[in-house]
Order: C-alpha cells, then sequence, then structure tokens
C-alpha cells in the first residue's frame, strides 16, 4: 500500500476513535452508578487522547510516516461495526463496545506490524495494549452486568 492509504486509515481510525468517545459519554450519561461514570469516563478520555496521538500522525509529513509499502494486511477491514444507538440496551451497548476494543486492538497490531520504525512500532504496540487493557475492563463489566446472579 502506499503511504496515502496508511494515511486514509489512519483518518479512519481517529473517526472511530471519536466515536468511542462519544459512545463512552453517553453510556456514562445513561447510567446511574457513580463506579460505572467513572469507568466510562476514564474510558472517554483514553479515547480522547488516542485520538489526538493519531492525529499527530496524519499531522506529520509523507516521510515521516514509516510503513511498508509492499504489504497489505487488510487494515481497514476492521472498520465496519453498526453504530451505537441511544435505544440499545446498556448490555447491549457493553458488547458492542468489546467488540469495537477488539478491533482496535488488531488494528494497531497492524500497524505495529506494519510500521518500519522501531519508535512509531512501540507507540502502536502500546496503543494496542492501551484498547486490550479496555476490552479487559469491559470484560468484566460485562459478567457483572450480564450474569447478576452469579454475584
Amino acid at each position: 500500500m502506499r503511504t496515502e492509504d496508511y494515511r486514509q486509515i489512519i483518518a479512519s481510525a481517529i473517526d472511530k476513535e471519536v466515536e468511542a468517545y462519544v459512545f463512552y459519554e453517553e453510556i456514562r450519561d445513561r447510567v446511574n452508578d457513580p463506579a460505572l461514570q467513572t469507568l466510562f469516563r476514564e474510558l472517554a478520555s483514553e479515547e480522547r487522547q488516542h485520538r489526538k496521538l493519531l492525529e499527530n500522525f496524519l499531522a506529520a509529513r509523507p516521510m515521516e510516516l514509516h510503513f511498508d509499502e509492499s504489504k497489505d494486511y487488510k487494515v481497514s477491514e476492521t472498520f465496519d461495526r453498526p453504530a451505537p444507538t441511544p435505544e440499545m440496551k446498556p448490555v447491549d451497548g457493553i458488547k458492542l463496545a468489546i467488540k469495537r476494543e477488539e478491533d482496535a486492538v488488531e488494528m494497531y497490531r497492524q500497524f505495529a506490524e506494519l510500521s518500519t520504525d522501531p519508535d512509531q512500532r512501540k507507540i502502536f504496540e502500546e496503543l494496542a495494549r492501551m484498547e486490550l487493557g479496555h476490552k479487559a475492563r469491559l470484560e468484566d463489566l460485562y459478567t457483572e452486568v450480564a450474569f447478576p446472579e452469579v454475584w
């Protein structure tokens, strides 16, 4: 792929980070539990930081992005997910959030694999780890919400 293709993928990733931010803010506003509100506030804040980091990559001159242009790992295929709706039940919203975090992990892992610059690779690997942490936190929450009889 050409560097411009990667720039477009990063622009799409920025859009996904913005969607995630809005999603977590909306969920936070819909729950009454202070611990859940704090969790979703933290997740929204972290997604905002991810967006800023990606915007910095996008603002870089094309020569400053270091990807192997001969490979195509189909990164853009991870972008198809339904948009969240206000009518969504909280448990369905959490399931969607888990899938979106899973997509983000895969996307950042692929970015890292395609990166030819060690510093750039580290940044994408760290983003993948952060998104994996989000996924784990959401899976914990899901088990509490989806299976309350266990507790």
